[in-house]
């Protein structure tokens, strides 16, 4: 039993007809009453953060709210499950920092079913490196795999490269032996790519909306981060039998296309989905990420914030000005 009844958190309010963040004391009694309760160390920023901090009711439905859909910290209390205290655990998806309360929190309090043992050799600021926005990488990869992606195929493309998403998929199918042309409108951060193991570098304007049904085939295989326009015109260009991973929406939900892609290459469109999968499907995937799908480059390259700098960071979400890992550290 934890002797704590107060802890910080950085809580979103309805203010002026609005919504703003700012760091609050709340009570261990304001949690929900779940089986396992957490000391939060550190949390990871993701663009849904942004969007419940800016009052999205498809994110979050009432407030006040704390956001956070990552957390990584220590066990205090769990009442089921097989986990004790003092075991390091992370927490990432499920209905954490949507309307569960979040890891821009000190503490969480979550069912048990939602909580991962600590891949061995991470610690709690590693993990949160990777956070969603890794296990969704990975998922990617882990699926274009599924389907034989393989490097000896051709170039595999990877949209919105720059982001949290799309830089550790550059990362990983670069160790992996892949050819991997990173798609990315933030022209200054091309080195960046190149180091994290993309062979070219073109702007976004290589996916700009054409009225063609179809272009010619450049790309073997492909990892959508944005949705919209350019994953259609992405469909357009991917070889006969090639498949494309889809995992994000910032440049819209909407995607018009034709089937002619599918009927006359065969191609494949491969929905992911990092929120509501089952924990081993999870667990998998970060032993991956711990393991032989390390990202060092990433990992040497995550920033550190406290939550005092949560509400310029997550405007750059929003913005589209946000690059690379963003670590909420609770002790800064």
């Amino acid at each position: 039993m934890t002797e704590t009844t107060e802890f910080k958190a950085w809580r979103v309010e309805e203010v002026d007809g609005g919504y703003a963040g700012s760091e609050k004391t709340l009570q261990l009694s304001d949690l929900p009453d779940n089986e396992v309760l957490i000391k939060v160390t550190h949390s990871s920023l993701n663009y849904k953060d942004a969007l419940s901090a800016s009052g999205n009711k498809g994110v979050t439905r009432e407030f006040p709210h704390t956001p956070g859909i990552d957390a990584a910290g220590e066990v205090v209390e769990a009442s089921a499950g097989p986990l004790k205290a003092g075991d390091p655990v992370l927490v990432t998806g499920y209905d954490l920092g949507m309307n569960t309360d979040g890891g821009f929190g000190e503490y969480i309090r979550v069912p048990a079913a939602w909580c991962v043992p600590m891949p061995s050799g991470w610690n709690a600021r590693t993990a949160m490196i990777y956070g969603t926005a890794g296990l969704t990488a990975g998922l990617c990869v882990k699926k274009l795999l599924s389907m034989g992606a393989e490097p000896e195929q051709g170039k595999v493309v990877v949209s919105g490269a720059s982001g949290a998403v799309g830089s550790v998929a550059v990362e990983i199918l670069g160790r992996l032996g892949f050819d991997v042309v990173a798609v990315s409108g933030k022209a200054e951060h091309a080195e960046n790519l190149k180091e994290l193991g993309a062979s070219e570098v073109l702007g976004r304007d290589t996916f700009d909306a054409t009225k063609k049904p179809m272009l010619k085939p450049i790309f073997a295989n492909g990892i959508d981060t944005v949705g919209g326009s350019p994953l259609a015109e992405m469909l357009k260009q991917i070889i006969p039998g090639g498949s494309v991973a889809c995992c994000g929406l910032v440049a819209g939900p909407q995607l018009e296309t034709t089937v002619l892609p599918f009927i006359l290459r065969g191609n494949n469109l491969l929905g992911v989905d990092s929120v509501e999968i089952p924990l081993a499907e999870k667990q998998l995937v970060w032993g991956r990420l711990a393991g032989d799908w390390a990202c060092p480059v990433t990992e040497a390259s995550a920033r550190d914030i406290g939550r005092g700098d949560l509400d310029d960071a997550l405007s750059a979400f929003l913005k589209g000005m946000s690059s690379g890992k963003i670590v909420l550290d609770h002790s800064l």
